[in-house]
């Protein structure tokens, strides 16, 4: 089977970092894939190539589709010819939904990978793509794969077509991302701290629905509790130079008990290093990162947006979203505990991870989308 993948672009993020895992364990005997990037190849077009997968970029500025690019894309769908095309977040489901239309390609898959859609914490033209999508789902996608069911029942609101939704959770490779020891050392040396000392982690980009002020709030009410807790973030534009960032860590207090380190390419080892992941985000669908997290056996505290309560179970902590004083309190609750129970939280949470979201069963699930994908042409 043929299979296109078009996605809006391939910089690190969790959507894009979901769609390597599913590229790296395709069943290459039953499934030619190739990869097209509406704006730019980005960081991952390297590791995707390296798969033996071809990667196209269509060369669209973000947020600004262009006619000529779209005709490229509409040219280049009907010269690879796919069996099935799958399209990866708004934009893409749209310009790559319709391209695949006009291209003569019936059977298409969309991909659904948000679940927050409030005015105030997404951009109106984000607002008005999905509002294009609803009303297009009843006849450009023949399925529509969401990675939650919180996710699920917000697009069904909005209008999506309900009876062609499909959950497929994402997944983890516990073979990466394991208990490390060593990591927790060697991170700890490299921040200049003991190792003994209490590191609460917060991975991810910088963006409105992650609440970063949010975060330090907590992480302020926790360091006058717990001065001897140390905080380290990491993803795209979490550095110094973000003034925003900088504003909130000094407002409350903590920078000399901040490490913010930007992207990295060691996060198994830096999940691995920590003793408890926060989440403090006003908007997901799946959070990889508590399933990267869980599976080195670290414990998450989260708040209740999207499926995080789904993903941490009785393996961590929820609080309301935006309840940051909470998010404290229940940080400070898991910090506390005895090592011996500790321990045992870890366990079940890499266990939880194990039963639900291992990346193996999880793509075994995509390929059978789009085996339904194309049995269901309309």
């Amino acid at each position: 089977m043929r299979i296109v993948f078009i996605i809006t672009g391939l910089s690190t993020g969790g959507a894009e970092m979901m769609l390597l895992k599913v590229l790296e364990r395709l069943d290459r005997q039953r499934f030619a894939p190739h990869v097209i990037s509406l704006t730019t190849l980005g960081e991952l077009a390297p590791r995707i190539a390296a798969l033996g997968i071809p990667v196209d970029a269509i060369g669209m500025k973000s947020g600004l589709p262009s006619p000529s690019g779209f005709f490229r894309l509409v040219q280049l769908l009907k010269r690879l010819n796919p069996d099935v095309v799958h399209t990866w977040m708004y934009h893409a489901d749209l310009l790559g939904g319709l391209a695949a239309r006009l291209a003569g390609v019936s059977a298409v898959g969309w991909c659904i990978r948000n679940s927050n859609l409030d005015k105030d914490k997404t951009k109106f033209s984000t607002r008005a793509v999905v509002s294009l999508c609803a009303s297009m789902s009843k006849w450009v996608p023949s399925r529509i794969l969401s990675c939650s069911e919180k996710a699920r029942q917000v697009h069904v609101r909005y209008g999506y077509a309900a009876e062609k939704m499909v959950v497929v959770p994402n997944g983890f490779d516990l073979t990466r991302f394991k208990p490390d020891g060593h990591a927790r050392s060697m991170i700890r040396t490299e921040l200049g701290i003991e190792v003994d000392t209490p590191l609460v982690g917060l991975i991810g980009r910088f963006d409105p629905q992650k609440n970063h002020a949010g975060f330090f709030e907590a992480a302020g009410t926790l360091h006058r509790r717990m001065p001897q807790v140390h905080f380290v973030l990491a993803g795209q534009d979490i550095d110094m130079s973000n003034a925003a960032l900088m504003q909130a860590i000094t407002q409350e207090g903590v920078l000399s008990n901040t490490h913010l380190l930007g992207l990295r390419n060691d996060i198994p080892a830096l999940m691995a290093a920590l003793d408890v992941l926060a989440s403090s985000s006003y908007g997901e669908a799946f959070p990889n990162v508590l399933g990267e997290a869980m599976a080195c056996g670290v414990p998450c505290v989260v708040t209740d947006v999207g499926d995080s309560a789904y993903i941490v179970g009785d393996t961590g902590r929820v609080v309301a979203s935006s309840d940051m004083t909470g998010l404290a309190a229940a940080l400070e609750e898991l910090l506390v505990l005895p090592p011996s129970e500790k321990a045992a939280l870890g366990e079940r949470a890499r266990a939880r991870v194990a039963a639900h979201f291992e990346i193996g069963k999880v793509v075994q699930q995509y390929e059978d989308f789009y085996e339904t994908v194309l049995a269901h042409i309309r």
